[in-house]
């Protein structure tokens, strides 16, 4: 914020520079003193004790013309009056909970006021959301795209209304459609696909790939995306909410114990991970396991050696950086990424780095 601060003090002293230069020609001509100097503040310098007795005297006064004339000053806190709101899918489990971590950090570091709106895997309830902070005035919203038939309307509605949008987490294919100004998350069926090249590295032959979520684009796109690297089988199924770990389980142990020849297990959240883990435990099975997101107990696990991976869509970055665009754009008309999505992964953790990324999780910044 600072740098940007101190930027824009930069250009509004190259104008003032620049008006003055413009100003002070015809007298320079006349005089024949073309060898003018610029000082610290931007002014034009041609001669020190010459010009002082040219102001007293009333004439050319190109410093003071020119300051007239120059922007207003920066003040960095600007942008305090603004309020935005997140609108996500959130059901407020771990992976939400970085994600809330990071909008605040950057509410905070930026002056403005932010609103959290949980749609807790409701699609109907973020439409809501999003009506409703367009009727408060929202100076932008941010909001994840799970089901785009029913949210891209909505959000459209906001663009066409004025507000800005950046979409997050879900919505890689569908931002441009809606107007927003960019996307921030990682593409979806990209992270699929790495996940399947590390199963095919294990030596796995068939992968469950267990969802947590029904009418999720972006979990279909995970598991469509293992079906195109895997060389071995995929078989894909909803294995029942996060909500209740039980029947998710119990889900996942019936799948398991159908097809024998099951050897490995992609959780698409890190909730539904630890659950296939378990699963595979009660039935004596040895079950390779590989998972999204993180959570404290998820990377014990990886270090422990009990599960291989995990996929790191590093979710902080996806509360903290559409705040941080929303604001750029509203206070200094900026825009980030040039038309393409601000990936935030895929990156990986796995026994190389569980440790490191561990601490951070526990922080809760991971």
């Amino acid at each position: 914020m600072k740098k940007m601060m101190r930027l824009l003090a930069l250009l509004a002293a190259f104008t003032l520079f620049a008006a003055a230069c413009s100003s002070s020609t015809a007298d320079s001509t006349a005089t024949g003193d073309d060898d003018t100097e610029t000082t610290d503040d931007g002014s034009s310098d041609d001669g020190g004790e010459e010009e002082e007795a040219t102001e007293e005297d009333g004439g050319d006064d190109a410093g003071d013309d020119a300051g007239d004339d120059a922007p207003e000053e920066v003040d960095a806190a600007q942008g305090s009056d603004l309020t935005f709101h997140m609108i996500t899918h959130s059901d407020d489990g771990p992976f939400w909970s970085v994600v809330n971590r990071g909008m605040d950090a950057a509410c905070s570091d930026l002056g403005v006021t932010c609103v959290w709106v949980p749609g807790n895997n409701d699609a109907n309830v973020m439409v809501q959301g999003i009506e409703g902070a367009i009727g408060e005035g929202s100076d932008g919203i941010a909001a994840s795209l799970p089901d785009p038939a029913a949210l891209v309307p909505a959000l459209q509605g906001a663009v066409e209304g004025g507000v800005p949008v950046v979409t997050l987490n879900s919505g890689a294919n569908d931002y441009q459609e809606i107007g927003a100004l960019t996307h921030v998350g990682q593409t979806e069926f990209i992270a699929g696909q790495a996940a399947g090249e590390r199963f095919n590295a294990a030596g796995v032959t068939h992968v469950l790939c267990g969802q947590q979520e029904q009418n999720n684009v972006g979990l279909t796109e995970r598991c469509g995306g293992l079906e195109d690297t895997f060389s071995g089988t995929v078989t894909t199924g909803f294995m029942d909410l996060d909500a209740d770990t039980t029947a998710q389980q119990a889900a996942i142990n019936a799948a398991m114990a159908a097809d024998d020849s099951i050897d490995g297990f992609l959780g698409v959240g890190p909730v539904i991970t630890l659950s296939g883990l378990r699963a595979a435990s009660d039935l004596g099975r040895d079950v390779t396991v590989g998972g999204f997101d993180l959570t404290p107990e998820l990377l014990g696990e990886i270090e422990g050696g009990n599960i291989l991976f995990t996929v790191d869509q590093q979710q902080y970055l996806q509360g903290y950086l559409p705040i941080l665009q929303l604001f750029l754009f509203q206070t200094n008309s900026n825009t980030i990424g040039g038309g393409l999505p601000i990936l935030t992964g895929p990156g990986f953790v796995d026994a190389s780095n569980a440790a490191d990324v561990l601490a951070l999780s526990e922080a809760g910044t991971r």
